[in-house]
């Protein structure tokens, strides 16, 4: 796998898309590595917005449906 220095990586960072291979790169800070970069499958690709319109969302997703009281 590739590694590319961050402040590299930000100077390059549209050449290095269109060569990322499928092993991808590793994106390194002060030598440590922060992230890797890898390509879409075209299988995934698919996926992204399937579900569009087909879901509906009931209540608040961000609930868990108990409620209590921090100061009891």
């Amino acid at each position: 796998m590739r590694a590319i220095a961050a402040e590299d990586f930000r100077d390059q960072w549209l050449s290095i898309l269109d060569e990322v291979e499928a092993e991808g790169v590793l994106i390194t800070k002060d030598g440590k590595p922060v992230a890797r970069l890898v390509p879409i499958r075209s299988q995934s690709a698919g996926l992204i917005g399937a579900l569009k319109g087909k879901i509906k969302i009931k209540g608040d997703i961000m609930s868990t449906g108990v409620h209590w009281d921090a100061e009891s």
